[in-house]
């Protein structure tokens, strides 16, 4: 069986094994599964914008005819070269395909197939993992340790240090979808060019900007008991292309400070003080709607709802086909459950 794990993924994207062709990636974080799809695909061929060095097939479609794969991998290219066929794979398997391909010599030809989540059993993993001309890399969430690396290493091209109040706070809008933290970082490292290091301030005015306050009345909605203000602010967020699972986790944190202020509340302090004290300050145009959050939810119904919150996470990085339904079905549910009071 050839899964690879930790260490063996990094060496062998550092140096692909030209005796193991055929490479799945499979995972929920569909960014990191397009950022090594894009990495293998680079290092496959000369010049990966000709059609004739790289051939893109989509999953669903080869799932018809699965004998077009090998056909593609066995191609020989009129003018010669090294070729790539970068394979996007759907809901309907093409596993025969990989099995009657993974016992064909291939020549300068690398297959790179992408997926979502796949369960051990799933025909496609299955088929690359017992292949051994194929290798199976899954693509999970980076963890503390991956997303403190990521950080390092775009802050080292970029020639700049990071304050430690930055540093922690960056770390808290990272995670989720490897793409995305890296866009982010680097747009940090633009913003900071020149000075040398970054600080608190800097966070807060581009990356909190871009994760943070544009979530700010999908999750402010939620909890105001506001449906259709979720489901307007939803929509465009889902068309600026923001990850489902970014607004859950603004949800999470939004849950949480209201847990704590609720906490608060019922020791006696006034709502009107718990909305000017804390950190981050709220600014004033939400004041409105998190004082109507905190009168709608008591802290014991926010601990329910941070379960909620917890679940949905998980199920957005088990499901990324169906994280935007998974996000805006919480969001609805819990707008729906913030007009029941207590």
């Amino acid at each position: 069986m050839v899964a690879l794990r930790g260490k063996e993924i990094d060496a062998f994207l550092a140096r692909p094994d030209s005796g193991r062709p055929i490479i799945l990636l499979y995972g929920p974080d569909a960014g990191l599964v397009r950022e090594r799809a894009d990495a293998l695909i680079a290092s496959a061929v000369d010049d990966p914008n000709d059609p004739f060095s790289l051939v893109k097939l989509d999953g669903d479609e080869l799932s018809a005819e699965p004998s077009r794969l090998v056909d593609e991998a066995m191609t020989v290219p009129l003018f010669g070269g090294r070729r790539a066929i970068r394979v996007r794979a759907g809901s309907r398997s093409f596993a025969s395909g990989v099995d009657t391909l993974a016992e064909m010599s291939m020549k300068d030809c690398r297959i790179v197939i992408e997926a979502g989540e796949l369960r051990p059993e799933s025909p496609l993993r299955k088929a690359c993992e017992r292949a051994k001309t194929a290798v199976a890399i899954g693509c999970y969430p980076d963890t503390e340790r991956d997303l403190a690396k990521l950080m390092e290493d775009e802050l080292r091209i970029a020639n700049l240090r990071i304050a430690q109040d930055a540093r922690a706070a960056l770390m808290s809008f990272l995670g989720g979808d490897r793409q995305a933290s890296r866009n982010e970082l680097r747009k940090l490292t633009l913003y900071a060019h020149g000075k040398g290091e970054i600080t608190l301030d800097d966070v807060m005015a581009v990356v909190a900007d871009a994760s943070e306050l544009k979530l700010d009345p999908i999750v402010d909605g939620a909890f105001a008991g506001r449906p259709d203000i979720v489901e307007s602010e939803f929509a465009k967020a889902m068309i600026a292309g923001t990850y489902p699972g970014v607004i859950v986790s603004a949800a999470q944190r939004q849950a949480a400070w209201l847990h704590k202020s609720a906490l608060t509340v019922a020791d006696g302090t006034p709502v009107s003080a718990v909305l000017e004290g804390g950190f981050p300050r709220l600014h004033f145009s939400r004041k409105p709607a998190v004082e109507t959050a905190l009168r709608n939810f008591s802290a014991a119904r926010l601990a329910g709802v941070i379960e909620q919150l917890a679940t949905a996470a998980l199920d957005t990085r088990k499901q990324p086909a169906l994280a935007a339904a998974i996000a805006q079905r919480t969001l609805m549910a819990i707008a729906a459950n913030a007009k029941r009071r207590g």
